[in-house]
């Protein structure tokens, strides 16, 4: 029994010590930027969002869940800003704000418009990566 313990107590310091895997943060959406992330065939997650959106802050816990995802942990996450980005909604035909792209590369792989619901909204996204 004793040994037992000391196996799990050691397991228990070897899992804390490690370190944590950090997330990626979201970043503000560049051309430069999102043509580099794009270049270098990474996943690329968007997020076309506005301040006074309600659907936007809907989403946000679940695209912020997304983040802490480990087959994410090496995609690029940008935020898009509906009222100022309008080269980017006329490139890729944005319709409105609530808008979640994921791209591989150059390609994109799944849209979502407007899904607030946690699962679906997860659902899409996973599809694309």
């Amino acid at each position: 029994m004793l040994r037992a313990l000391r196996t799990f107590l050691a397991f228990l310091a070897v899992a804390f010590a490690a370190p944590a895997i950090a997330a990626p943060a979201w970043q503000e959406y560049t051309p430069a930027a999102f043509a580099r992330a794009q270049e270098a065939g990474k996943t690329i997650i968007v997020d076309v969002h506005a301040v006074w959106c309600p659907t936007c802050k809907a989403q946000a816990p679940t695209l912020d869940a997304l983040r802490q995802d480990a087959r994410l942990k090496d995609a690029v996450f940008f935020k898009v800003d509906f009222d100022k980005e309008k080269a980017f909604l006329r490139e890729y035909r944005i319709p409105r704000q609530s808008t979640v792209l994921v791209f591989r590369g150059k390609q994109e792989t799944v849209r979502s418009i407007a899904e607030s619901r946690p699962r679906q909204l997860r659902e899409v996204v996973m599809a694309g990566i």
